[in-house]
């Protein structure tokens, strides 16, 4: 999990426009963000398990 103060920084508005930091809003974690649903991919793959998400379902082929 992220320290607090990275979240906090990441959350303030940045002076340039490309210096925006997504985060995940649960954990924190900054790589493998999905920025549909605001989730890193680890959290999105617990949350649809969950069937938190509506519309997602696991595939199988």
């Amino acid at each position: 999990m992220a320290r607090k103060s990275i979240i906090a920084r990441a959350k303030r508005e940045p002076k340039y426009k490309s210096r925006v930091v997504r985060r995940c809003s649960l954990c924190g974690r900054k790589h493998g963000y999905l920025r549909d649903f605001g989730l890193c991919r680890i959290c999105f793959r617990e949350a649809a398990n969950e069937g938190v998400l509506p519309g997602i379902k696991k595939s199988s082929w």
